[in-house]
């Protein structure tokens, strides 16, 4: 199927459904018994039971199964700042993707402001109903300040594109470093894309909220911007920027993407497509590692890579082999977290995420290091192992 059919085909489908998820009620409502328990007399007892005992509120009510999907449509997808209302589809997908994988109830909250304390109040007002909080597609570095004041509500908060994508980039170079046989611990990692997801993966590369003795570190982390290497000379940094430079480029070296790549084990792209050809690759370590994870276009194309000495290649596509996708996380992440009742997902809890998608593929190969995006098994072990994680550390 070609671009373009792939893009009507999906508008008409749209279309057709007007949405792609909808409400579906718990029992059949057929007579005057049926309504007096679902509502009026009946559904006062548990408000009563409730209004005495606010936990009970996970008793009683769908708060436990529920997660709201937070944007205010300023990045969305390769798309840009679209707004709110044409960020709708992508949210509707994503609660699909909730239900499909980890069957938890998640609903579209398309917030009409890109203003951070609007942002922030509105969540806080709605937490009551919901058992987490999914922010989805909110641009950096406003994402970051957004979900930190969003810590203490009393459900997990967590963005995904932050977080989910970290996890499972960490997931896949875990199983890329058993097929080339280096440790995780050895690497030099250069990243191009210094937004929401950039800065995650590098702050769980390099364990910089988590202790050292429950994380794995890798040796270097080295971050590219649009402008090239972030360095402690450069005077257009802005606050993230600058923080960044607390756990990467130790030696403060200078210049281009294509630079920081001499020498580099693996390189992680979440910037644009085209960015590198295979010369570039040949600069870099033996058997080099390279997640190219733009899309649609990826920073280099699989073949190219490979024509450069890439020992392994991800990408973002489902059409190429070792998709790296956060369907492998997100799903499994909130149902854990859910289940353990948490307030809050930990990098504990992140890590643990990663070594359960990881060990999902036991024998990893070339063509094989990561597990299928449509591998319903992954969101089980994940939530397993999340949850189990919560529970310790509540306890």
């Amino acid at each position: 199927m070609s671009k373009g059919d792939v893009y009507q085909d999906s508008l008409f489908l749209h279309e057709k459904l007007k949405g792609k998820i909808g409400v579906k009620v718990k029992m059949n409502l057929t007579n005057k018994e049926d309504l007096s328990l679902v509502y009026s007399p009946g559904v006062a007892e548990p408000c009563r039971k409730i209004a005495e005992n606010q936990e009970d509120v996970w008793k009683y009510t769908m708060k436990g199964n529920t997660v709201a999907i937070v944007s205010d449509g300023s990045a969305v997808l390769g798309l840009g700042n679209i707004g709110p209302h044409a960020a709708i589809p992508v949210m509707e997908g994503k609660a699909m993707l909730f239900k499909k994988f980890a069957n938890i109830d998640a609903f579209p909250i398309c917030l009409d402001t890109q203003d951070v304390d609007e942002i922030v109040k509105a969540v806080t007002l709605i937490a009551p109903v919901f058992g987490g909080v999914n922010l989805e597609d909110i641009s950096s570095p406003r994402s970051f300040e957004v979900e930190q004041r969003l810590q203490k509500i009393g459900i997990p908060v967590f963005h995904d594109d932050q977080h989910g994508t970290a996890i499972v980039v960490l997931a896949a170079l875990l199983n890329a470093c058993k097929v080339v046989g280096k440790s995780i611990h050895d690497l030099k990692v250069v990243i191009n894309g210094s937004g929401a997801a950039g800065v995650a993966i590098a702050r769980l590369l390099r364990c910089v909220d988590s202790d050292p003795s429950v994380c794995i570190p890798v040796r270097e982390v080295i971050l590219c911007d649009s402008k090239g290497i972030i360095h402690r000379d450069r005077d257009n940094l802005n606050a993230i920027k600058k923080e960044l430079l607390g756990y990467s480029n130790p030696n403060n070296i200078k210049g281009s993407v294509h630079d920081a790549l001499d020498g580099a084990d693996v390189f992680i792209g979440v910037s644009v497509g085209d960015l590198l050809d295979r010369t570039d690759i040949q600069k870099m370590a033996s058997d080099a590692i390279v997640f190219a994870l733009a899309n649609p276009t990826p920073e280099i194309m699989p073949e190219e890579a490979y024509a450069g000495g890439a020992a392994i290649v991800g990408t973002g596509r489902s059409d190429l082999p070792n998709q790296v996708n956060n369907v492998l996380g997100f799903p499994g992440i909130f149902r854990g977290a859910l289940d353990a009742r948490a307030k809050t997902i930990s990098p504990k809890m992140k890590m643990a995420a990663a070594q359960a998608i990881a060990k999902c593929v036991p024998e990893p190969t070339k063509e094989n290091i990561i597990p299928s995006a449509l591998n319903q098994r992954v969101a089980y072990e994940v939530a397993e192992a999340v949850k189990e994680v919560a529970l310790e550390e509540m306890n």
